[in-house]
C-alpha cells in the first residue's frame, strides 16, 4: 500500500474498535471504523472500513470500501473497492467494483466484480442495448 494513502486514511476514520475489543452482533455505521480487534457477526455501512494487522473477523461485511490487513472470514461485498495488503487475508467469497491486491495476500474464495451501474459494458452488452444507449445520447 502507499504510505502516503495509509496515513491519509488514517486521519478520515472516525471510530476505532481497539485491540483488545471482541464485539459480537450487528455492527451498523455511517462514515469510517477501523477493526484492531476481534468481531463476530454482520457489519453494515456505506462508508469505509479498515481491517487492521491482527484484527480477526468473522462476518457477513457489506460496505462502500474496504481495505484488508488483518483476517476476514466470511463473505464481503464493497460496492466501490477493496484493497488487499500483504499482511491481509479474506477466507470467503468477495464481491467488489474495484480491486487491489499485494503480494503476499491470502485469498481463499471468489471473486465477483461488480459493474458500475451507471454504465454500459459495449463488450457484454446486445446489439439492441447499444442502440438503445446511443439514442439517450
Amino acid at each position: 500500500m502507499n504510505p502516503k494513502k495509509d496515513t491519509e486514511l488514517e486521519e478520515e476514520i472516525k471510530t476505532v474498535l481497539g485491540p483488545e475489543t471482541v464485539f459480537r452482533g450487528t455492527l451498523r455505521f455511517r462514515d469510517s471504523l477501523k477493526i484492531l480487534g476481534r468481531c463476530e457477526g454482520r457489519i453494515e455501512s456505506p462508508g469505509f472500513l479498515v481491517i487492521g494487522k491482527g484484527a480477526e473477523v468473522l462476518a457477513e461485511i457489506k460496505v462502500g470500501s474496504l481495505v484488508v490487513s488483518g483476517t476476514i472470514k466470511g463473505n464481503v461485498e464493497a460496492s466501490v473497492q477493496t484493497e488487499i495488503s500483504s499482511t491481509g487475508k479474506i477466507i470467503g467469497n468477495l464481491r467488489t467494483a474495484q480491486l487491489r491486491v499485494e503480494d503476499g495476500t491470502v485469498f481463499e474464495g471468489k471473486v465477483e466484480m461488480l459493474k458500475n451501474s451507471d454504465g454500459l459494458d459495449i463488450f457484454q452488452a446486445t446489439p439492441t442495448q447499444l442502440k438503445q444507449s446511443l439514442e439517450t445520447l
